[in-house]
């Protein structure tokens, strides 16, 4: 289930050299199934500090083997309106975003 535009890629270290501009992304497990939906004023850092934590620590999120990612200033508007068309789709919301943060942006 591609979401974007953009080609689906694998995640790699090499997640951590795109752009240094604002945009969506979207994580994707290896089924290929989106898990999280995200917005950020700069997909480089963002990514290099997803790669270089290993996610944080979030069990939800360490699923993820690929990506792909739209450069954008509506970021946090196109975020939305991208977890309400898999909710719509699947019936679920990405199982790493939860409600209330979906709710709250």
């Amino acid at each position: 289930m591609e979401l974007l535009d953009d080609k689906m890629r694998v995640w790699l270290e090499s997640a951590k050299f795109v752009k240094p501009v604002s945009g969506i992304y979207v994580l994707y497990n290896r089924s290929k199934q989106p898990i999280f939906v995200g917005q950020t004023g700069n997909l480089e850092k963002t990514f290099t500090e997803l790669f270089d934590t290993d996610f944080n620590e979030n069990e939800c999120m360490k699923k993820t083997a690929f990506y792909q990612r739209v450069f954008t200033d509506n970021q946090k508007e196109e975020q939305v309106q991208l977890i309400e068309k898999i909710k719509n789709e699947t019936g679920n919301y990405p199982p790493c975003n939860s409600e209330i943060e979906i709710q709250t942006q």
